[in-house]
C-alpha cells in the first residue's frame, strides 16, 4: 500500500463486552503480587527513549513548531506484568495467565484454531488524568515484534498499512477494577479514528472486553477528583507501592519520599491478558517455521521506498530506531488522526478539565 490510499484501522470484530472475568480469588491473587512484588514504574518511563516515540503511538501529530517533551505526557500511571513472552512470572497466578477460559475467548473472537498466551500486564493508578487522545497498543510482527522492536516503530507500521502481510493476529481480555466515582471509564472507537466511539462506563468490578487493541484507537478516561490528579511532586522516576502504613492502601514516591497516599476505593486497576492467534495450521506452521519474517533492514526500506512514492526528500539517518527527526517523519506522514468525536460523558484531553 503505496501514496496516499487511506487506511483504515479497525478491529477484526465489534468488541465483546463480558462480566465477572476472574473469581474472587484470582482477583485477590492479582492484588496480592502487586502488593507484594512492588514498586512499579510509571508506564512512560518503560516504554519511550524519547517525548517523539510517545507522539508516534498516539493518534495525531504535534502541531507545527510544537518541540514534544515528557513532561507534556506525564501521568501518575503505573505498570507491571504477571508474564511476558508466554512465561508466567509468578507461580500463583499460573491458572491467569495460562487461562483456558482466556484462551476459549479469543480463538471464539477471531474464529480460530489456535491461540497462546503471549503476556499479562496491569496498570494501576489513583486519581490521574489524561493526556491521550487515544492511541494503539504495540502490534506484532513476524520477525519484528516487541522483543527486538520499540512500541514506537510497531505502531507506526500499524498505522502504515505497508507490513499487513507480516502482521500478527491478536486479540486481549482486558478487565477492570475501580469503585471511584468519577471518571475511570473505557472510550473506544471500534469503526475507525472517525467513526463514533462506544464507551465501557465506571464504576465497574471485574468486567471487561475481549477485543483487538492494537487496531482500535482506544483510550482509560481521567479518573478522580481533579484536584488529585497530578500529585505534587510527580516525576519520570516516581513509583507505585503498597503503603507500610496501611493494610490496604497504596503510596506514590519520587526518590525515596512519599508524594500520595491512595486510599484502596480511590484505585483503578486494569488487567490486560494478551493472545497470539494463528487461523489454521498453515498460519501456525508459518509463524513458528520464520520463512517470511520481517527484518528492520527490510522494514526502513519499505518505509523508505513509500516514503519517495510520496514525493518526500529526507535525510536517511545512521540509526533510524532512534533518529528523533526521522520518527517525526513517519509519525506525520502516517497519521491516521486523532478520535473527531467523544463521547458527551468522557470528552477529550483537551477538555477533561471543563467537564471534570
Amino acid at each position: 500500500m503505496t501514496g496516499n490510499t487511506p487506511f483504515v484501522i479497525r478491529p477484526i470484530a465489534e468488541p465483546q463486552i463480558i462480566d465477572n472475568v476472574y473469581s474472587h480469588d484470582q482477583v485477590e491473587r492479582m492484588f496480592g503480587v502487586i502488593r507484594q512484588h512492588g514498586p512499579w514504574k510509571m508506564v512512560l518511563a518503560q516504554h519511550f527513549k524519547s517525548a517523539e516515540e510517545v507522539v508516534a503511538t498516539m493518534s495525531g501529530s504535534m502541531p507545527e513548531g510544537t518541540e514534544p517533551s515528557f513532561d507534556m505526557f506525564l501521568t501518575p500511571n503505573f505498570r507491571g506484568f504477571f508474564g511476558q513472552n508466554g512465561l508466567s512470572h509468578y507461580q500463583e497466578l499460573d491458572d491467569i495467565f495460562y487461562s483456558v477460559d482466556h484462551l476459549a475467548r479469543v480463538r471464539s473472537y477471531w474464529n480460530a484454531e489456535f491461540a497462546s498466551p503471549e503476556s499479562m500486564n496491569f496498570i494501576v493508578q489513583g486519581s490521574s488524568r489524561n493526556l491521550d487522545p487515544a492511541h494503539l497498543d504495540g502490534t506484532s510482527f513476524r520477525g519484528v515484534d516487541g522483543r527486538n522492536s520499540p512500541v514506537w516503530l510497531l505502531n507506526t507500521m500499524g498505522k502504515s498499512g505497508l507490513f499487513q502481510r507480516w502482521m500478527m493476529k491478536k486479540a486481549q481480555v482486558i478487565s477492570w477494577f475501580y469503585q471511584g466515582k468519577i471518571g475511570g471509564g473505557f472510550t473506544y472507537w471500534p469503526e475507525g479514528p472517525q467513526g463514533a466511539p462506544k464507551r465501557l462506563a465506571m464504576p465497574a468490578w471485574n468486567r471487561g472486553v475481549v477485543t483487538q487493541n492494537e487496531m482500535m484507537y482506544h483510550r482509560g478516561e481521567a479518573c478522580g477528583p481533579m484536584d488529585k490528579r497530578m500529585p505534587d511532586g510527580l516525576a519520570f522516576q516516581s513509583l507505585w507501592s503498597a503503603d507500610p502504613d496501611r493494610a490496604d492502601g497504596w503510596q506514590i514516591t519520587t526518590d525515596g519520599k512519599v508524594i500520595e497516599r491512595v486510599a484502596p476505593e480511590e484505585v483503578r486497576l486494569m488487567v490486560h491478558w494478551t493472545a497470539q492467534i494463528y487461523k489454521d495450521k498453515q498460519e501456525r506452521d508459518l509463524v513458528f517455521g520464520h520463512s517470511d519474517d520481517l527484518t528492520h533492514d527490510q522494514v526502513f526500506e519499505m518505509f523508505v521506498a513509500d516514503l519517495r512514492a510520496r514525493g518526500l526528500t529526507f535525510r536517511m539517518p545512521s540509526d533510524p530506531l532512534t533518529d528523533r527527526d526521522f520518527i517525526r517523519l513517519l509519525t506525520s506522514t502516517y497519521d491516521c488522526g486523532r478520535p473527531a468525536i467523544y463521547p458527551i460523558e468522557a470528552p477529550g484531553p483537551h477538555q477533561e478539565q471543563i467537564a471534570a
